[in-house]
């Protein structure tokens, strides 16, 4: 199913500009309390000789920074990818010059130059995001290299053993690299599943307003059709009454006329409403020929089998037309259609507790690295000779999604597979996608509906 919906550096296009500033600005107040807090419990309480002015002037330049935001951006501002690189970059830089001003590698609270890194690694892009890290790669080790010694008032140097100091540095490096590469891979697959569930909230909520469009038209067929006939027979009985009367009468013909037009209308509509808009219910064969009706001139053969299981009924099941299994019934023969050779099997098999529905193709199937992985979203998940289909398995996981809401278990897998009726067309060799259904979730109860219009006859 082609989508426009990821972009070439793993975030969606929705998702690029989400990171508001007033929620910068509140983790910047917060870290500058922090390092105020850390700054005067050194200076007092155990009498490190820090040199304060810089070190305030470093915390001083982030209150500046967050004072020019507030006052020159409004708060419901949003930060491009630029804006929150060169702010992330700012906060990088500051806590490194701080660090190097209070001990460098021997200050316990080196660990925090992890931050802005692992932001950028949950709001940026992949190329932001390396850049950020191999900043805050040069800013610690710049920091451990060049920085103002620890030392008490009383003359005693606050230092950790070099072979300490350097596992240091090397735990930040690492953490840098793990923290970001973990992060931005989360951060990836929760905005993919996020544009992939709301794809699926579309799709259904489209099916669902043409669902209940047919319900409306298909009433409307109904209970018109009664005074529609009573029109045309009085209209009738009037024009046999005014014969000889050629205008009246021409008028009476005219509204019987009239009432027949409506009445063709009418049953248009009502079928319109019943073969398209997926009402009721309906057997088993019908919804799946429903379902693949878009991909029947496709240029490729679609066949249909539906059989009972050993021992079932052989009478064919009536099942629900829910929207959302026409629609993922529909992605799945879409798909299958996609990457056929020449044909699509979609068979069918119930008994008395399940229902059994399989999609398969002759084409070349799964590639066999992504087999336990189909269903999510954003997947290359075909093997394809054709370089400019750019499929992101978003309609696999919308069928699937759609699919296991209406009680289905999914199974994937590619050909040869077994089957039970023999057949003289080719052999299934493509993907196969098989869905079991309880038969208590699917099964039609036996209602009469809305009946016929009996056709009156004048």
């Amino acid at each position: 199913m082609p989508d426009r919906l990821q972009t070439g550096l793993g975030f969606t296009e929705g998702h690029r500009d989400w990171v508001r500033l007033r929620t910068l600005i509140f983790l910047r107040w917060t870290a500058i309390v922090g390092q105020l807090g850390a700054i005067f419990m050194a200076a007092w309480l155990y009498e490190i000789d820090l040199n304060l002015p810089l070190c305030l002037a470093t915390v001083g330049a982030s209150v500046a920074a967050n004072l020019t935001a507030i006052f020159l951006y409004p708060k419901s501002r949003r930060l491009t990818q630029a804006e929150l690189t060169a702010a992330l970059l700012f906060d990088t830089v500051q806590l490194g010059a701080l660090l190097a001003l209070t001990g460098g590698l021997n200050n316990p609270f080196a660990l925090l130059i992890l931050v802005p890194v692992t932001i950028a690694a949950t709001a940026l892009q992949r190329a932001p995001t390396i850049l950020l890290g191999v900043a805050t790669i040069a800013v610690v080790t710049l920091a451990g290299w060049l920085h103002l010694p620890l030392v008490t008032r009383g003359g005693q140097a606050v230092e950790v053993p070099r072979m300490i100091e350097f596992g240091f540095w090397l735990a930040i490096v690492i953490g840098v690299a793990f923290l970001g590469a973990y992060a931005h891979r989360i951060a990836h697959e929760i905005h993919a599943m996020s544009d992939a569930l709301l794809a699926t909230q579309l799709a259904l909520a489209r099916e669902q307003k043409l669902t209940d469009l047919g319900g409306v038209v298909a009433a409307a067929a109904h209970e018109l059709g009664t005074p529609l006939a009573t029109i045309k027979l009085v209209s009738s009985e009037l024009a046999d009454e005014l014969d000889g009367r050629e205008d009246l009468h021409a008028d009476a013909l005219l509204i019987r006329e009239q009432a027949d037009r409506c009445r063709d209308i009418l049953r248009s509509m009502g079928r319109a409403g019943k073969d398209d808009l997926h009402l009721r219910s309906a057997p088993l064969l019908a919804v799946l020929r429903e379902a693949a009706e878009p991909h029947l001139e496709r240029g490729k053969q679609i066949y249909f089998d539906v059989i009972p299981a050993a021992g079932a009924s052989d009478r064919q099941p009536t099942i629900y037309r829910y929207p959302e299994l026409i629609h993922a019934l529909r992605n799945l023969i879409q798909n299958a259609v996609d990457f056929a050779q020449t044909t699509v099997w979609v068979d069918a098999e119930w008994s008395e507790r399940t229902i059994t529905v399989r999609v398969c193709d002759d084409g070349k199937g799964y590639a066999p690295g992504v087999l336990d992985r189909i269903g999510d979203p954003f997947l290359h998940n075909r093997s394809t000779d054709r370089p400019e289909y750019e499929g992101m398995g978003l309609g696999l996981f919308i069928a699937k999604t759609l699919l296991e809401r209406t009680g289905a278990q999914l199974r994937f897998g590619n050909g040869p597979e077994t089957f039970r009726r023999e057949s003289d067309h080719p052999a299934r060799s493509g993907a196969l996608v098989e869905a079991i259904w309880p038969a208590a979730r699917l099964v039609a109860q036996e209602t009469q509906g809305l009946g016929e219009n009996q056709r009156i006859i004048s």
